[in-house]
């Protein structure tokens, strides 16, 4: 590569202090300019660079992405640089940034470091990326734009979640998330759902169940529990609504006074522990029971329903030679109480409903829903 790159570029009209430009270059041009200085410390303790560990993971969803024929990144990578950068006028707000690479990279990318490692083996390597330039006095004035280009506050979970399942071709990990979002919120909006505007969402921040809590049920059940079963049949979306809408209306009718008018602060039934607990109980009754109807899931709560504390008591977790106790409301949505919680109901109803058990092959499937 030769020792200057010339690039055309726009420059914007900001600080007068700052000299700030755009232009498109591929991933090895970028690297060239460019350097990632990571976080560390010097055999001083004196902190050197400011970049995070790569994500593996990230990189390589990036990755599988950009390896497709329609594959657009619009996203720029910033490189800030303090010298060897010289911008000159062309024509209005048109200009010529020369870079001087004969001695290394002179600037730093102070972000999208993790779409340029993505993209950096990829075998077209005449795929461009945009470039947002910026020309510092100094280091200290380079590290402070880094900290506040870093800054920025990300959109929340909630609304990226609702905003899934309007989106085709998604990597693996976020289309489970996107089916799940999509059940969420039709459980949400459907007024045929007995969870009719009570689940909390960027759109309905009146709801009081937590949209991650039912989108965990929804996910885990879809992967290896009752919505695997029912997703297969031609009516599957529809058989899975009525299924997830049908057992938390049993729920609100068996467990009334746990549930109206509550908080998770008042009633842990409602609270995420709960209602990832109780999504195992969802997958007793329908693999253990052959619970398929609001009245069957009903049924088998009615049984277990003078056993539990969701908003007073004490829980009584093990058996007679360790029991462990715990208040009601100390119980928190980790995974360690869930755990706990789900096991006991899971016990609760096998030992309630042994009339209706029809058999026992799937009490390990049973076990992972629901609690990962």
């Amino acid at each position: 590569m030769t020792n200057k790159l010339v690039f055309s570029a726009v420059r914007a009209a900001q600080s007068p202090q700052h000299v700030v430009f755009s232009f498109a270059a591929t991933a090895a041009e970028v690297f060239a300019m460019g350097r990632i200085e990571r976080a560390g410390r010097g055999d001083g303790g004196t902190l050197r660079g400011f970049q995070r560990p790569q994500i593996a993971s990230h990189i390589l969803e990036i990755r599988d992405y950009l390896e497709r024929e329609d594959a657009v990144l619009p996203n720029s990578v910033v490189l800030a640089f303090t010298d060897r950068v010289t911008v000159t006028q062309v024509k209005d707000s048109i200009v010529e940034v020369e870079v001087d690479v004969s001695d290394g990279p002179p600037g730093l990318i102070v972000d999208g470091q993790q779409r340029l490692s993505a993209l950096a083996p990829l075998t077209d390597k005449s795929f461009q990326v945009f470039v947002s330039g910026i020309i510092c006095q100094n280091e200290e004035e380079l590290r402070r734009q880094f900290i506040l280009i870093n800054n920025t506050r990300p959109l929340p979970k909630e609304l990226i979640y609702e905003l899934l399942p309007g989106i085709a071709s998604l990597p693996e990990r976020m289309s489970s998330r996107s089916m799940a979002s999509a059940l969420t919120q039709r459980l949400n909006f459907d007024r045929n759902s007995t969870l009719y505007r009570q689940i909390r969402l960027h759109t309905n921040p009146e709801g009081v169940i937590a949209s991650n809590a039912i989108q965990r049920v929804i996910m885990a059940s879809r992967s290896h529990g009752a919505l695997r079963v029912l997703a297969q049949s031609p009516d599957g979306d529809e058989r899975c609504f009525g299924l997830v809408s049908d057992f938390y209306g049993a729920i609100q009718e068996v467990f009334k006074k746990d549930w109206v008018g509550l908080s998770p602060k008042t009633s842990r039934l409602v609270h995420s522990v709960g209602i990832i607990s109780m999504g195992r109980v969802m997958e007793v009754a329908f693999h253990v029971c052959g619970a398929r109807t609001f009245a069957d899931f009903r049924e088998v709560l009615k049984n277990i329903s003078g056993q539990t504390h969701w908003t007073q008591g004490v829980w009584s977790f093990g058996n007679s030679d360790n029991v462990r106790k715990r208040a009601w409301n100390e119980l928190q949505s980790v995974h360690p109480d869930i755990q706990l919680l789900s096991d006991h109901l899971d016990r609760l109803v096998r030992q309630t409903n042994r009339d209706r058990v029809l058999q026992e092959p799937t009490v390990d499937l049973v076990r992972k829903t629901a609690t990962g």
